[in-house]
């Protein structure tokens, strides 16, 4: 049977060109590429019609050419594979993230092995360990007809997002949404209402998107994590984020105009 197969060289991702100049995942029922007798094949839930996947990374070179597959970073690939294909990839890449770091056993030092498709169980003392997902929220802020939006210092082009941060222990996301909104700029906000989630595996993270209004105070930049931040409006507006981030999803449903904005 025809399976799947999201191939990482290491972190590049095999691509099938098609006629029409889109791109595919290589479905084929053999490994589109050499495996070693060491390479671990994980087997990852089926897509909705029922076509197995599987993943593997491997350390050789991918067979490119004119007529051959393609490659491309995972990011990238959002903008050559259909979203489902986008969204299967982002799985299998935190996989592979997680088998690559769970090899030996954080209790006793044992090697791992695997138990199920996404369990491992130590061989020496049997303690089991999952893929952990770290959660971050983020919010876009009201305030009339503008909304505030912030530069992060470790942000590589010239872009602003919303602010973000990652849910601590022991508090729930609203909390965390307006304790991160205090720290990185210290105003206050209310009516903090969910929007909507995203997986964002670069490498293991879950994005919680939410809509707060704003209320008192004036910004003070968390130096540390922001380098700016302003107040917005829709005729005056930075670069803004790309349209694979639930920031952007956040804005452009700000905007009203389903993503067909700057």
């Amino acid at each position: 049977m025809k399976s799947y197969w999201f191939v990482f060289c290491p972190n590049e991702l095999m691509l099938t060109p098609l006629p029409d100049g889109t791109f595919t995942i290589p479905l084929q029922e053999e490994p589109p590429t050499e495996t070693k007798p060491w390479t671990t094949i994980h087997d990852i839930d089926p897509m909705p019609d029922g076509t197995p996947v599987k993943t593997y990374r491997t350390s050789q070179p991918l067979p490119t050419g004119a007529d051959g597959p393609a490659t491309s970073p995972l990011r990238a690939s959002y903008y050559k594979l259909p979203h489902d294909l986008y969204l299967k990839a982002g799985k299998c890449q935190e996989i592979l993230y997680w088998d690559d770091n769970t090899r030996f056993c954080g209790v006793c030092g044992a090697p791992m092995k695997m138990h199920t498709n996404i369990s491992k169980r130590c061989t020496q003392c049997g303690k089991e360990v999952w893929p952990q997902l770290a959660t971050a929220v983020i919010v876009l802020i009201h305030r009339g007809d503008e909304i505030l939006m912030v530069r992060a210092r470790n942000f590589r082009g010239d872009f602003y997002g919303l602010v973000a941060g990652f849910v601590e222990t022991g508090e729930t996301l609203e909390e965390a949404v307006q304790r991160e909104v205090m720290e990185e700029t210290g105003i206050t906000i209310k009516n903090i209402s969910y929007f909507d989630s995203q997986p964002w595996p670069y490498p293991c993270g879950l994005m919680v998107g939410f809509n707060a209004d704003y209320v008192s105070g004036a910004i003070h930049l968390q130096q540390e994590e922001l380098s700016n931040a302003g107040w917005f409006r829709r005729d005056n507006l930075p670069r803004l984020p790309e349209k694979l981030s639930i920031a952007r999803k956040l804005i452009d449903h700000w905007l009203g105009e389903d993503g067909q904005c700057l």
